[in-house]
């Protein structure tokens, strides 16, 4: 097994940071956000192997891997409790920034399912709130659904008039556009 910092992208988290991207999406938020935005950490920073499980304030960080197809790529479980995900599962369209290609889709649901077998009560992540299992639940019978309307499809348009039937009213219904065009590019 790789720790995160044999990943070919950890190696380059430093420069990336740094870098005309992520430094611009920064620069962007903070023009935006002002100082509603917190500082990057300026200190010494460590990598923590993917498989390992820390104690810190005596509580348990169970360090995984994350969904295939994300950015880190990484997922905790926190005093066996509390799932942490980059994003949080919810009730509602999932984004294109999130899922855009059928194998993010699957790789997604994979996540989604271990996230369940963890035994967490709780699933947190970085973009959202917190969520519990019926929540998790409810993303991978969404997804599985994405997936056969995904294949039954052959337009972005058929594939975003589908997906509003299959769930009519959910949040994010306005994404499903620039979802759909993520997913038939």
């Amino acid at each position: 097994m790789k720790t995160h910092s044999e990943c070919p992208q950890s190696a380059k988290m430093p420069e990336f940071t740094k870098g005309e991207i992520y430094g611009g999406m920064m620069k962007g938020f903070a023009q935006a956000f002002g100082d509603a935005l917190t500082d990057m950490p300026t200190g010494k920073a460590s990598e923590v192997a993917f498989g390992t499980t820390q104690t810190w304030a005596g509580v348990l960080f169970e360090f995984r891997h994350g969904a295939t197809s994300d950015f880190p790529g990484a997922s905790i479980l926190i005093g066996g409790k509390a799932y942490y995900t980059h994003w949080t599962p919810a009730k509602a369209h999932v984004s294109h920034l999130q899922v855009s290609s059928p194998a993010a889709i699957d790789a997604e649901i994979a996540e989604a399912e271990n996230s369940l077998a963890s035994g967490a009560e709780l699933f947190i992540g970085g973009h959202g709130g917190a969520a519990k299992r019926d929540a998790v639940e409810f993303k991978i019978d969404y997804l599985k659904k994405m997936k056969e309307v995904l294949g039954n499809n052959q337009t972005a348009q058929a594939f975003t008039d589908d997906m509003k039937k299959a769930f009519p009213g959910l949040p994010g219904e306005a994404g499903l556009e620039e979802l759909s065009k993520a997913l038939y590019k």
